[in-house]
């Protein structure tokens, strides 16, 4: 998956709030990628309640750890404004999409999932992070927590797939995006070699 993570304009450093907007946008991405990769992979996920809960915890978990990686350069002020509205952004989205397709109160979906989303920051909060990434406690309780929403024949199996591939993969992704985007001065932009018919 190609991710975009850099600012067309330079000359100015982003505050939290922009950051974790733009941030917001690439973590829904990851997130639907994974589901996306995970049906491909033969794992039944139906679409309806089953597909939103799968992407709740996946969600959370790419909140939490862009909240991880932030905490090596952010103030502690700073980081709660990224963090809030990376999470209300995120939140809303997510609230969009499922109370339009599965005809669901816009505000409740959002009130559920931040709910959600705190009660897993508590329980995240045991397994550690440190500058080379997630130990794998952080990855095992995502694994478990998409187990819980599988049906019988794929809750075992999905727990390799979880730790193996998607999660550490989705991390990357997230280091890779924040690395992007608290550069000031935007990348050059690649110009092809023009071939000559000489």
């Amino acid at each position: 998956m190609r991710i975009k993570s850099n600012w067309y304009k330079s000359g100015r450093e982003r505050t939290p709030q922009e950051i974790s907007d733009a941030l917001a946008f690439v973590v829904s991405r990851i997130a639907d990628n994974a589901l996306k990769n995970t049906r491909k992979d033969k794992f039944e996920i139906e679409v309806g309640t089953q597909y939103f809960e799968f992407l709740a915890e996946f969600l959370i978990f790419l909140i939490l750890v862009g909240d991880r990686i932030v905490y090596r350069q952010l103030s502690a002020e700073d980081r709660l404004a990224f963090t809030g509205n990376l999470a209300n952004r995120v939140g809303e989205t997510f609230a969009e999409n499922r109370s339009r397709l599965l005809v669901e109160d816009f505000k409740e979906c959002k009130q559920r999932f931040i709910d959600q989303l705190n009660q897993r920051a508590g329980e995240y909060a045991d397994f550690g992070f440190t500058e080379k990434g997630p130990e794998y406690s952080f990855y095992r309780y995502l694994a478990y927590c998409i187990s819980q929403i599988m049906n019988e024949a794929d809750s075992g199996w999905i727990i390799d797939q979880m730790i193996s591939f998607e999660a550490p993969e989705a991390v990357q992704m997230v280091e890779k995006t924040l690395r992007g985007l608290y550069e000031a001065e935007p990348r050059q932009t690649r110009r092809r070699a023009s071939v000559s018919g000489d």
